[in-house]
Parts: structure tokens; C-alpha cells; sequence
């Protein structure tokens, strides 16, 4: 038994860099966990960074100098931020009061047609199951408007927050864009010398992120602008709130595309109940969810996510459980990190006992 331990050790924990590594892990681990909310900022911060880089990237490579493209980049990021906050937001806004206040009326709509359904095919369908199931989502539904009332009231003090996310993020990303290197510099003097391995992980982890985020934000948007631009054809209500809705919904793969399916149905029984108009509009939306799976997604994330379907929604589920939004927006990453780790872990070799005893 200790010779087994003995040998797991001398393979797997045999280097120093891989000491330090797991140290410098578990303290960027006890940091996010326990001052998480507090640095939640500089997160995000980090994270818009890295979405703006490849601008920089491309403004220095037609020959800016990096101050002017960090100053061009950093600028248009805030112009747009504040057209989007000062259009869309009143406008998602109204409509998401209108979709709530309207709710229960969709939900009675839902409740006739399924009892009517019901009640033309009594042979096969059980009335009692279909009061049982409809009595379920009722109670759902009223759980659910009392969470929307508390979190609504509950976050009021946010906005404070708000405001001041609104003057810090841009600010500390401004800074990590115009002072990377040095701040990169400052950071691995920390480390030791000969650092192969974290070397390699830090490499491969750059490029992914920064290739998962940019990619994300890039499907985000073509997927929000696609869906309100196919809601606004067909006259759809609320069509600004739920293309914002299915954009939001590609942070989670696979489930964020079937949760978001119920309002966009619902909303489009209520406005046009089962006639063609319906069908039109749901035919329209799965033609948008098959070509973001089919074409966007293996177009945008070919390089930068090489890893199995079910690796991911495990990821997903794991990560958003332990850290939330930010967990399920960095689930791949996570995972991918992991993978990078377990082929970049040094291993020495150790002879099997049978070849040692075979030489003496």
C-alpha cells in the first residue's frame, strides 16, 4: 500500500513546478469563493478584456501605436454600451412589465386550448391528468410571480451597485487593456523560473478563452439580432424581450435553447392561438436554433472547443452549480482548463517493480 502511495507520488507530484501550480490553483480557487462578489468587477473587467484584444490586436497590426488602439477600442466599446443602455434598455424593459402583467392571460389561453384538446380526444386522454397537470403549472405559474415580485423589490438596493459596476468595469478595463504586459510581467515574477508546464497551460488557455469569449459575444449577438429580426416580421409581441431572451440563451448549450423555447411558443399562442400564423413563427424560430447549432457554432468555436457533448452539459451543470452565471459562462473554459491541465501534468517515469527486481 505505501509503496503504491510512494509511487504515485514520485509520478505525479515528483516536480516543483507542479507544487506550486497546485498551490497558485487552490489559492485562485479560496480567492473566487470567498471575495467572489467583492472582486466581481475586476471579473468582468477581465472578461471584457479579453472580448476587446483581438480589436487592439488588429488596430496594432495596420500600424497604431498600442495607446491610440487601446483609446480607439476602449471608446467605441463605451459609445456602444451607452446606445444599447439608452435604446434598448427602456424598450426590453416596457415589454418585459407587459409580458408579466399579460402572463396569467397566456396561461388561461394555454389552459382552454389543452381542456378543449382534452375533451376531443377522451378516449385517450385522461380529463383528471389534465387537471392535474394543468392545477401544477397554475401553482408554477403563481410561485413563480411571487419570485418575480420579491426579486424585483429585493433588488432595488442593486442599483447602487449598478452604478457603481457602471464607473469601475470600464475603468480597471482600461487599465488591464493599456498595462497588460506589465501587469503580466509582475505577475509571473512570482513563479519560478522553469515553469513548462504552467507555461503550457497558460499558452493554451489564453488562446481558448479569449477565442470561447469573443465567439460567445459574436453568437450572442447574431442570434439576438436573427431572432428579433424574424419576431419583428411576423408582428410577434414582446419581439425585443424574447430576441434577447434566445441571445442570452446560447451562455447554455443545449439547455438554454430548449428552456427558452417556452416563452417564445407561449407568447406566440397567445397572439395568434393555433393557426398558421403560429406555425409560421415556430418553424422560423427552430430554423434559427438549427442553423446557430449547425452553422454558427461549429463556424465560430471550430478551434477553440474541442471537447464531447456530454463533457459539456456535465461541465455546465457542475460549474453553474457552484458559481452561477459566471460558472455557466465559463463552464467550457473550465472544462477545457481541465483537459489542458491533465495533458500538460509532468510525469516521471517510474519503472513498474517487476523490471527493478528483473535488473537486480
Amino acid at each position: 500500500m505505501f509503496r503504491v502511495v510512494d509511487n504515485l507520488l514520485k509520478r505525479y507530484l515528483s516536480n516543483e513546478e507542479v507544487v506550486i501550480f497546485i498551490l497558485l490553483l487552490v489559492f485562485v480557487l479560496g480567492v473566487v469563493a470567498l471575495w467572489g462578489g467583492v472582486l466581481a468587477p475586476v471579473f468582468i473587467a477581465v472578461v471584457l478584456a479579453f472580448l476587446l484584444q483581438g480589436l487592439i490586436n488588429f488596430l496594432k497590426s495596420i500600424g497604431l501605436s498600442h495607446n491610440l488602439s487601446v483609446t480607439v477600442v476602449f471608446i467605441a466599446f463605451v459609445t456602444a454600451c451607452g446606445a444599447f443602455i439608452g435604446i434598448m434598455v427602456p424598450i426590453i424593459w416596457k415589454q418585459a412589465v407587459r409580458f408579466v402583467n399579460d402572463l396569467p392571460r397566456m396561461f388561461g389561453d394555454f389552459q382552454v386550448f389543452v381542456q378543449s384538446l382534452s375533451a376531443e380526444h377522451s378516449a385517450y386522454v385522461s380529463q383528471a391528468a389534465v387537471d392535474e397537470v394543468v392545477n401544477l403549472l397554475a401553482a408554477e405559474l403563481g410561485s413563480a410571480g411571487q419570485w418575480l415580485v420579491t426579486y424585483s423589490l429585493s433588488s432595488i438596493p442593486s442599483v447602487f451597485s449598478l452604478a457603481l459596476y457602471l464607473v469601475l468595469v470600464p475603468l480597471v478595463m482600461f487599465f488591464l487593456l493599456k498595462d497588460q504586459e506589465s501587469i503580466i510581467a509582475y505577475m509571473t515574477s512570482w513563479l519560478p523560473k522553469e515553469r513548462k508546464m504552467i507555461r503550457n497551460i497558460s499558452h493554451e488557455m489564453n488562446d481558448q478563452i479569449a477565442n470561447y469569449i469573443r465567439g460567445k459575444v459574436i453568437e450572442m449577438l447574431v442570434v439576438g439580432v436573427v431572432s428579433f429580426l424574424v419576431f419583428w416580421f411576423f408582428d410577434l409581441r414582446y419581439s425585443a424581450l424574447l430576441a434577447l431572451l434566445v441571445g442570452l440563451s446560447v451562455l447554455i448549450p443545449y439547455i438554454g435553447a430548449a428552456a427558452v423555447t417556452i416563452p417564445v411558443v407561449l407568447v406566440a399562442f397567445y397572439q395568434f392561438g393555433s393557426s398558421n400564423e403560429f406555425w409560421y413563427v415556430f418553424v422560423a424560430y427552430v430554423v434559427v436554433q438549427a442553423l446557430d447549432g449547425n452553422v454558427l457554432v461549429p463556424l465560430l468555436f471550430s478551434e477553440a472547443v474541442n471537447l464531447h457533448p456530454v463533457a459539456i452539459i456535465v461541465a455546465v451543470l457542475f460549474f453553474g452549480g457552484v458559481w452561477g452565471f459566471w460558472g455557466v459562462f465559463f463552464a467550457i473554459p473550465l472544462a477545457t482548463l481541465v483537459k489542458a491541465i491533465i495533458n500538460a501534468w509532468p510525469r516521471a517515469h517510474v519503472e513498474p517493480p517487476l523490471l527493478q527486481n528483473a535488473d537486480k
